[in-house]
């Protein structure tokens, strides 16, 4: 059994990011600048954003945080977000997600520029993503085809289950990983809530990728020997071992499912780290392709 270390893979490419920020700024050449806006005081955005903005620091970007109130109207959030469109200064930005019920998330997306979007959501990017066009990729299925790709796990021909089809994650990791291409040419199954009898599907699967956000859900009885395992789920659940009252579960139940394991991630230090780090990549790409805008070309990445 082989754990899948996120957080040294995305030690790695955060240093490879590094060192060509660097070159860019002895070169004179424009800092990448990420901006990210926060709406309300959700614990867990804010650890998110937070996140972010201690990893744009560590690689040398320019970041900039929006917070703004709970109680704000989608017509003035669609109004910042067009004054981040329109901010030559600001290379990519998001829009932390979940936002107060009052707004439509959908409309958010779609209002952010297509070449600003690094988090990969808006509608051109991904359709361009499912037509196999350069575009940027969703951060979290970005991160899963990376560590895929760092610990050389073959995935031609082989039979992976995707249990989850959020626009986020499960749709677009099962489009990747389909595609004709390292990591892909998988032959993919999309479960989700509606799927009967999921075990049928899982014990037969070379690879799962679970995304659906319930702790301890996969038990080793569903899965076979030697297949790979990466939980992206991640939830708060009590306990009286940290001082905070609770700690972080996967969807993965971890210590019976690793022995049958070829490769698995953790939970935390998994697929978590790398999201991250793939929003950093969408970032730098963007700061590149200053030409984007004279020709609509999306850089691949």
């Amino acid at each position: 059994m082989n754990i899948i270390d996120g957080k040294k893979v995305s030690s790695f490419l955060k240093e490879k990011i590094s060192i060509e920020v660097n070159q860019r700024k002895n070169e004179g050449k424009k800092i990448p600048h990420l901006a990210a806006i926060l709406v309300g005081n959700d614990g867990g955005s804010e650890t998110y954003v937070a996140a972010k903005v201690k990893a744009c620091a560590e690689v040398g970007f320019d970041s900039t945080l929006i917070r703004l109130p709970e109680s704000i109207s989608e017509k003035e959030l669609l109004l910042k977000i067009n004054e981040l469109n329109n901010n030559a200064e600001i290379d990519g930005f998001i829009v932390q997600l979940p936002l107060p019920k009052h707004i439509s998330e959908q409309k958010v997306i779609e209002s952010i520029l297509p070449e600003k979007d690094v988090d990969g959501f808006h509608p051109t990017n991904v359709g361009r993503m499912a037509l196999n066009l350069p575009t940027y990729l969703p951060a979290t299925p970005f991160g899963i085809v990376k560590l895929l790709e760092e610990y050389k796990i073959e995935t031609s021909g082989k039979h992976c289950v995707v249990i989850g089809r959020s626009h986020i994650v499960g749709s677009p990791i099962s489009i990747l990983l389909a595609r004709a291409s390292y990591p892909g040419n998988c032959t993919v199954t999309l479960c989700h809530s509606k799927t009967k009898d999921l075990k049928e599907f899982t014990t037969k699967a070379d690879i799962i990728i679970s995304a659906i956000g319930k702790p301890h859900f996969i038990t080793a009885d569903m899965i076979k020997q030697g297949a790979v395992v990466i939980d992206v789920g991640i939830t708060r659940v009590s306990s009286t071992e940290t001082k905070s009252g609770f700690k972080l579960a996967g969807d993965v139940k971890y210590d019976e499912v690793a022995p049958k394991c070829s490769f698995i991630t953790p939970v935390p230090g998994g697929v978590g780290p790398m999201t991250i780090a793939s929003l950093l990549q969408n970032t730098l790409l963007a700061a590149k392709e200053s030409i984007y805008k004279k020709n609509s070309k999306v850089i691949c990445a």
